[in-house]
């Protein structure tokens, strides 16, 4: 009898040996990775993003248009030697979505109405996070989705609250959800924007999917006048990211958060060891011995890009984010967060070789991280043809000048001072603005028309790019700040930069604003241990004019930190408007 036992007892053990044995070499199996180091570079070429338009013509007359764009689950390479890789790609169809999604091109003054439609499947192909706030739960039938357009000036109910998701269909949708067509005016300033996923919660993961595209608005007197690269050739958007892959050919994202007790799968920061522009990792492009305009968007989760030319190349700057610089800047570097985005004219006719390589030295994660490494430190290659052409573009000495704001007509002083907290092995938990939860009550109320004045301070130890939807803001000055720990200490007890002195502890080293990032700005670096001075206005910068829509209406608007790691959980405040 209890020979019997004991060879069942011993019969079962080995079934669980088994069962531990086969699920511990699937668990290695999902986790295989790519080294990309092996992947060769740059023998894809760069793909021209497909474009469309946001207006139509009638009688030679622009007019308005309304477009439906998809979210779909697809297949994309993104790497000649890589398997494809499913994604979630924005498109007309599922047949047309690509990695970035199409480019849409909208007319100063000629709105544009879209309907984003979501079909995607129940379950996500990444690993989420329940226990930060998110719109996604164990009892959704559907991936949450909304799309907020970067940089856009618009009503609350078109800016994609981070409440106002919804899944396939509409079936569920946000407590703050309204209409299925969002509308843009496009009455703002040309420029530079993009649009992306901005779900409660799942920001990261459904961006690192590839919910993201490029979005332009031009006006032809202006460019005209100006005179700079034009056409499809010549001026073109390239979407900077980093993504990891598995053997398989999915995307790799770590399913094991940095506290695991309290956050299963959420980490503080994402980096791939493989750069990608425009959906092709490490790509190439063959140039004309001229000059080019380069739209460069970062649209990583954390990742920093400090970009240079192997080659000595120099980027000459005439937008930074939205807006033109009211003149021409000339620099061998550019440093580029989260969600900026810095527009350059590049001539390569002043090149010495017939070759030119895009480089990356910024530190991950920034700016006191690990050093990039061959993979990471370079980001695409230019093959520039022998024989100078005539070029007729140029790079007039002025570009485009905004009304100076006048200080003295600022009607609030802020202090939005930025939190890191850890846990007993010194992981970080969660961030805040002002201590508070995004679910908080509202305490940042704007006047439309008003500018106000913020004191950004930023006591972790990252650099946060802060983002504010609605508002512009030029930054006047980086401040360090001196006896930081006994500062942050007092704040950490009371939450009261005036109560803790900031302004006898903001009396370090100032830090100079880069002259192409003096214009108007939607994004800016926050650096550890500073106090950053920023003016926000809330009127057209171009104008001084009030919005031609009710901005006061809910859901209201956000600011946050652009690492998607940090928006997610939860570096991120409601910002509403009153008249």
């Amino acid at each position: 009898m209890e020979k019997t036992v004991l060879l069942k007892l011993l019969t079962i053990l080995a079934h669980l040996l088994c069962f531990v044995s086969l699920s511990s070499s699937s668990a290695a199996a999902t986790v295989k990775l790519i080294n990309a180091s092996k992947l060769k570079m740059f023998v894809d070429d760069l793909p021209n993003m497909p474009k469309v338009y946001g207006y139509k013509v009638v009688d030679g007359v622009p007019k308005s248009k309304s477009l439906k764009i998809g979210m779909f689950k697809k297949k994309w390479k993104f790497h000649r030697d890589l398997p494809p890789t499913t994604v979630y790609a924005y498109g007309l169809n599922k047949h047309k979505a690509t990695i970035p999604g199409p480019t849409i091109e909208a007319l100063n003054g000629i709105s544009t109405d879209v309907t984003w439609q979501n079909h995607l499947p129940p379950n996500h192909i990444l690993p989420w996070d329940p226990t930060i706030p998110t719109s996604l739960t164990k009892t959704t039938n559907g991936i949450p989705t909304v799309v907020h357009l970067h940089g856009g000036i618009h009503e609350p109910e078109s800016d994609g609250n981070p409440n106002s998701f919804f899944t396939a269909g509409f079936k569920i949708k946000g407590p703050t959800w309204t209409k299925k067509s969002y509308h843009y005016p496009n009455n703002q300033h040309p420029g530079n924007l993009w649009y992306h996923d901005h779900a409660m919660g799942l920001t990261r993961v459904n961006l690192l999917a590839g919910l993201i595209g490029t979005y332009i608005i031009r006006d032809p007197s202006i460019e005209s006048t100006l005179k700079l690269p034009h056409g499809n050739e010549f001026d073109l958007p390239l979407m900077l990211f980093d993504r990891s892959f598995k053997t398989d050919g999915s995307i790799f994202m770590n399913s094991t958060g940095n506290n695991p007790t309290i956050h299963p799968q959420w980490q503080p920061e994402y980096f791939g060891d493989a750069i990608i522009v425009n959906g092709k990792a490490w790509p190439r492009l063959t140039v004309r011995r001229r000059k080019y305009r380069f739209r460069i968007i970062n649209a990583s989760n954390a990742r920093f890009f400090r970009l240079f030319f192997s080659n000595g190349l120099r980027f000459v700057h005439v937008a930074s984010d939205s807006a033109y610089i009211g003149k021409p800047v000339t620099s061998n570097e550019t440093l580029v967060g989260p969600s900026e985005i810095t527009d350059v004219i590049v001539d390569f006719s002043e090149s010495k070789s017939n070759v030119a390589i895009l480089r990356n030295d910024a530190a991950y994660p920034y700016p006191t991280g690990d050093p990039v490494d061959e993979t990471s430190g370079k980001v695409m290659k230019f093959v520039i043809l022998p024989d100078k052409e005539v070029d007729t573009s140029r790079i007039p000495e002025k570009l485009v000048e905004y009304p100076v704001v006048d200080l003295s007509s600022v009607t609030e002083t802020r202090y939005i001072a930025m939190y890191e907290y850890t846990s007993d092995i010194d992981e970080p938990i969660h961030l805040y603005f002002n201590a508070k939860p995004y679910e908080a009550q509202v305490t940042e109320i704007a006047k439309v028309g008003s500018s106000e004045v913020w004191y950004v301070i930023n006591l972790t130890d990252d650099n946060h790019p802060l983002h504010i939807h609605l508002g512009l803001f030029k930054v006047l000055d980086q401040t360090e700040l001196v006896k930081s720990d006994e500062f942050k200490d007092c704040m950490t007890k009371n939450n009261d930069a005036v109560k803790c002195h900031v302004d006898e502890h903001a009396r370090g080293k100032k830090v100079k604003v880069p002259d192409y990032e003096k214009g108007w700005k939607n994004v800016f670096k926050m650096r550890p241990g500073f106090v950053t001075k920023i003016v926000v206005r809330f009127a057209y910068i171009h104008t001084n004019a009030t919005y031609g829509f009710d901005a006061t209406k809910e859901s209201g608007y956000v600011y946050h930190c652009h690492i998607l790691d940090h928006e997610d959980n939860a570096m991120m405040r409601p910002l509403k408007m009153i008249k």
